[in-house]
């Protein structure tokens, strides 16, 4: 009986120490952002925001569809000099799993979106770097919840 009740016991503090454990954080993971930084080629703005409205726009909202995305934005800002982003394109993922294929899944999506092969997609992502835009750097946060 003493045995029972010992294993017992003993059963109750390892399960409140993984309670315990559990609640260390004072956080918990969040989503995923990416933000990507772009310098907007002189006299290209209105021609890449068309761009963004139309290609981009699309392989966005079927990305959104289908769970990839749950968001995202683009903004634009008053670059301080000129190696300084003017737009940023921002993006939300619900999470770090989601990134596992993600190549595989949004060409699919944006071949289906647009209607573009992966070959026609990066040569025409190639032609937008030549004459509207240079893509500075992209940065990927983690949120993390407060509790």
């Amino acid at each position: 009986m003493n045995r029972a009740v010992g294993t017992l016991l003993m059963a109750a503090l390892l399960g409140w120490g993984g309670a315990v454990a559990a609640q260390e954080h004072a956080y918990t993971e969040g989503q995923v952002v990416e933000v990507t930084s772009v310098k907007v080629k002189d006299g290209q703005f209105e021609n890449y925001m068309k761009f963004l409205d139309g290609p981009y726009k699309a392989s966005m909202d079927a990305a959104k569809k289908a769970g990839l995305v749950t968001d995202y934005g683009v903004y634009g800002a008053e670059a301080h000099n000129p190696n300084e982003a003017d737009l940023y394109l921002v993006v939300f993922y619900p999470n770090m799993a989601v990134f596992d294929g993600m190549q595989a899944k949004m060409d699919a999506i944006t071949a289906k979106a647009t209607g573009l092969n992966v070959s026609q997609a990066q040569e025409a992502s190639g032609k937008r770097s030549e004459t509207m835009r240079t893509i500075l750097g992209a940065e990927q946060l983690r949120e993390l919840k407060l509790h």
